[in-house]
């Protein structure tokens, strides 16, 4: 049995704040983000089959990662729902997209969202195995999976 690893980097723009912050990102602001998402499997030994000897297409994998995640955050402000009412109500009015979360928007807790919406999303026998989001050229962070 060969343990693969297939990796596919996405990229978007998506904006936040981050309330009660010392410093500049207490305001809106924007990033342009670098997803690395690492799948892990074996590949396909089904011969003459669309899919023999890869672990996933690449076609299938951006479908099940632009649906599950880029899709919904791609040029959106993502605002914690406990922000203040009026921006999310100004905000909706305007049919502007935005992505409201339970968390604080930080790097480290969108890599743990994603992982749990990618994870959801994979075909059997298929693992989620590491996810890099790197918010700016010199910032990242980086979720491995923890059974693996």
């Amino acid at each position: 049995m060969a343990f693969l690893t297939l990796t596919k980097r996405f990229t978007f723009e998506m904006a936040h704040l981050l309330p009660h912050y010392e410093g500049l990102c207490k305001n809106i602001h924007g990033h342009s983000y670098k997803l690395d998402v690492t799948l892990s499997g074996e590949p396909n030994h089904d011969k003459g089959t669309h899919s023999e000897g890869m672990i996933i297409d690449f076609k299938e994998f951006k479908q099940i990662i632009n649906q599950s995640v880029i899709d919904i955050v791609d040029h959106s402000l993502v605002l914690n729902r406990q922000t203040d009412e009026i921006l999310i109500n100004f905000m909706q009015k305007q049919n502007l997209k935005l992505f409201l979360v339970d968390y604080r928007p930080t790097t480290e807790n969108f890599l743990l969202d994603f992982a749990n919406k990618i994870q959801g999303q994979l075909p059997s026998g298929i693992t989620l195995y590491q996810l890099r989001l790197q918010e700016t050229e010199g910032s990242l962070a980086e979720w491995h999976n923890s059974s693996k």
